[in-house]
């Protein structure tokens, strides 16, 4: 990847969940609430041909664990989620341009893709909100620095 690629990922993901964050804080004291950062399976599990993707969902990890130290203190609950493979219209536009330069179908190249990672389907986006709402939930309240994964059973590990 070029450098201005990498910094075009860096500046859309991961400049954005601190900026975000580091505006809304003092609401989030005031009223005890709670942020979720959007991360990805590939923060734990990097692949070399996704190596900004893992090292940006990486440091958004980092990121939610530190939020959620100063947290502690401010009353303010952090948390990340590292979605795996969802079927998002990102995914399907990846798909669309994967699928020909493959010489296979759309329909094939997602099903190559579920076999070669090892699971049944792909997670739908709102498996990952309902995560999400319960992340925030009063049932959550004492979760905080945690990074949670919904994956589908894509990473064989602990």
């Amino acid at each position: 990847m070029t450098d201005q690629q990498w910094n075009d990922g860096m500046e859309l993901k991961l400049h954005g969940a601190p900026r975000l964050t580091v505006r809304a804080w003092d609401a989030l004291k005031e009223s005890g609430g709670a942020v979720v950062l959007m991360s990805g399976n590939s923060a734990l599990f990097p692949k070399s041909g996704y190596a900004a993707v893992g090292t940006i969902n990486a440091a958004i990890v980092a990121l939610a664990k530190a939020f959620s130290d100063r947290g502690l203190t401010d009353g303010v609950q952090v948390n990340s989620v590292l979605p795996g493979p969802v079927m998002t219209g990102r995914r399907e536009s990846y798909l669309a341009r994967w699928a020909p330069a493959h010489n296979v179908s759309v329909e094939d190249a997602r099903q190559k893709f579920l076999s070669d990672v090892g699971i049944e389907r792909y997670g739908r986006p709102e498996e990952i909100a309902h995560l999400m709402a319960f992340l925030v939930s009063p049932g959550a309240r004492w979760m905080t620095g945690s990074a949670i994964r919904m994956d589908g059973g894509e990473v064989k590990s602990i």
